[in-house]
């Protein structure tokens, strides 16, 4: 059995991982711990706090008690929204407060970027447009070219939480480009664990969705590739495409 432990903000999407689990159909078990998010509004201040390592750190002790053999994260604003630089400090405390390999959304998306072999992506986010303006720029500091976005304007986490397939649609054919090798649906808000390969399907390339891409971190660090096409391209190689990642590594730039 292989254990990846869930750091989660709030209550939104929690129940795409349980999902999650069905569909890899193996011993792969998820269990997840809801950290308090403070106010839940789209916003620098509030994504920040959110992020604060000592409220992150709450449920490691739970986590570890469930077996884990690596934390995420569980938050792409609440990563991201520190920058490069702080969101990999956060992620060193985590890791030693745990005494665990750590990682999150925002830096899995780097290593699975990097793992479909892409450069140019296009960003479908929720957020307002200053927060996606953001994730571009961590994004940039990880050696990925953001060639398109869209912004939703959800305001909130519960906000993005109501959305359904329609909207998620809608929004990935705004924010695709054609010189975009894949699409980004950044924030664990959204429930899309469901439906990645119809979205695959519609744009003819790959997506990675913050759920998926959560999932996927965990596995890495704790040495698990499993194949499970029904959570899309990400989950259908057996083999990276660039050869192996950094072994338990979160720098992506060349």
């Amino acid at each position: 059995m292989t254990t990846v432990g869930l750091l989660y903000p709030g209550h939104a999407a929690e129940d795409d991982f349980p999902r999650t689990e069905i569909l890899l159909d193996t011993d792969i078990r998820l269990p997840l711990f809801s950290t308090e998010t403070g106010e839940d509004v789209y916003r620098a201040d509030a994504l920040r706090e959110q992020g604060d390592p000592g409220r992150i750190a709450e449920g490691v002790d739970e986590l570890r008690l469930a077996g884990a053999e690596a934390l995420v994260w569980a938050s792409s604003g609440g990563s991201f929204g520190l920058g490069w630089e702080g969101a990999h400090e956060q992620i060193a405390t985590l890791a030693r407060a745990a005494g665990l390999p750590a990682s999150s959304t925002s830096i899995g998306f780097g290593h699975a970027v990097r793992e479909l072999g892409a450069r140019r992506v296009a960003v479908a986010a929720p957020y307002p447009d200053d927060v996606t303006g953001l994730f571009a720029d961590f994004l940039a500091s990880a050696g990925v070219e953001v060639v398109a976005a869209a912004s939703g304007g959800a305001a909130s986490s519960a906000e993005a939480g109501s959305w359904g397939p329609d909207e998620v649609k809608r929004l990935v054919r705004e924010a695709d480009h054609a010189d975009a090798e894949v699409v980004l649906v950044p924030d664990t808000s959204l429930h899309t664990t469901a439906y990645i390969p119809e979205l695959e399907e519609l744009l003819g390339k790959p997506v990675l969705t913050a759920n998926q891409v959560t999932v996927w971190e965990g596995l890495r660090l704790a040495d698990r590739r499993t194949w499970a096409p029904t959570l899309g391209t990400l989950f259908a190689s057996r083999e990276p495409v660039l050869g192996k990642l950094e072994p338990k590594g979160i720098e992506v730039r060349e």
